[in-house]
């Protein structure tokens, strides 16, 4: 019987050996996480401040867009260590939150965005009844449940990937933890773990699949029988970027965990898992900004309501050419955006307060501009 020793870390090959392409790899990871972190934390913001999208399908937005912030956070930082360190290793257990969070942030993805179907379903298909069906409670109680079911979720899945016994090689293929290259590092059997993974990826992505497909149709027969047009257009494209965004995740990560793992190559792997793990995070709030018109219509200078419009052209213009350089000074205006709705009810018989604070704001914001402007 040979000496065989249980591995305490695993060793992250990621894209190259190359230090060039390392550092490649690195700056490429690095716009994209930037641009994740950016897109997301904006639309979070607009729903936040704009209380015209404090509805139902804009709550579950947000959620999805908490979760990209997350999902992302989880693999990406990591990868860029990894890559401009040469440090590739994670701990066992480090490994193990990693796969665990991974999980989570997948299937609750998954779950909200079959959650999103059926909110458009019952807009659309029945929208007299919209506001009693998706009422607070509703949303809230959607919320819980998709949390947690993809906490337990994840934690089963987990719990089975490594109560198998690691004693051989520690490298994994890729640049993250994940499910079909752990199974490969296993000097026990896994032949079970993965019948488990296939049957419950088979299982939940039909509810899924099937839940999304059954509104969907639902929606296109109601589409059908509108007479205008304009209607069908508009009702269209609140439709598209949902359905854009299932179909691209849903279709790699089933390709990725429903395969048996000899089946895998790391090449095929690797770019599956960026299809999977950076591609969807990036392009929903791009996806989502575009062909939203409510989140396309609150830019990043002008939030619908906001106390920003009632100053005169001239000093619009002044203020946008100062905050080209400044962005913390777009981070002012937000703040004092919450502080007048927060103050609105007691304000509303006295707007001369209201515009003279506005008028404070503006002018200490151009000073502050200046006095940068001098310094450098």
């Amino acid at each position: 019987m040979t000496n065989q020793t249980t591995v305490m870390e695993f060793l992250l090959l990621g894209f190259s050996d190359s230090r060039e392409l390392q550092i490649l790899h690195f700056m490429i990871f690095l716009l994209i996480y930037l641009a994740t972190l950016i897109g997301n934390m904006l639309i979070i913001v607009a729903l936040l401040v704009d209380p015209n999208l404090h509805t139902p399908m804009h709550f579950f937005l947000g959620n999805l867009s908490f979760i990209d912030l997350c999902y992302i956070s989880v693999t990406t930082p990591k990868s860029m260590v990894n890559a401009i360190t040469n440090i590739r290793s994670i701990s066992f257990y480090g490994c193990i939150t990693q796969l665990f969070l991974v999980i989570c942030f997948m299937s609750a993805e998954l779950a909200f965005l079959t959650v999103m179907a059926y909110d458009r379903y019952i807009a659309i298909c029945q929208p007299l009844r919209y506001r009693l069906i998706m009422s607070n409670s509703t949303c809230l109680q959607l919320t819980v449940v998709c949390w947690i079911g993809s906490v337990i979720y994840s934690a089963f899945l987990t719990g089975d990937t490594f109560r198998l016994h690691f004693c051989g090689s520690n490298i994994i293929s890729h640049f993250f933890c994940d499910i079909p290259q752990l199974l490969k590092l296993s000097c026990t059997d896994t032949h079970a773990n993965e019948i488990m993974l296939f049957v419950c990826c088979s299982v939940f992505g039909s509810i899924f699949i099937a839940s999304i497909f059954v509104s969907y149709i639902h929606i296109f027969i109601t589409v059908l029988k509108m007479p205008s047009v304009r209607g069908k257009y508009k009702t269209l494209s609140t439709c598209l970027p949902h359905l854009t965004v299932f179909s691209l995740f849903m279709s790699t990560t089933m390709l990725t965990y429903m395969r048996p793992s000899l089946v895998h190559s790391d090449y095929h792997s690797l770019i599956d898992a960026v299809l999977y793990s950076v591609v969807p995070p990036l392009i929903n709030p791009i996806i989502y900004s575009l062909r939203n018109k409510e989140i396309k219509n609150v830019d990043a200078f002008s939030y619908r309501g906001m106390s920003l419009m009632h100053m005169p052209t001239a000093q619009h213009q002044e203020l946008f050419a100062t905050m080209k350089g400044n962005p913390c000074l777009f981070i002012l205006l937000l703040l004092e955006e919450m502080f007048l709705r927060e103050n609105s009810a007691k304000w509303k018989d006295n707007v001369s307060y209201s515009r003279t604070l506005e008028s404070c704001v503006f002018k200490v914001i151009i000073q502050v501009t200046e006095h940068l402007q001098r310094t450098q």
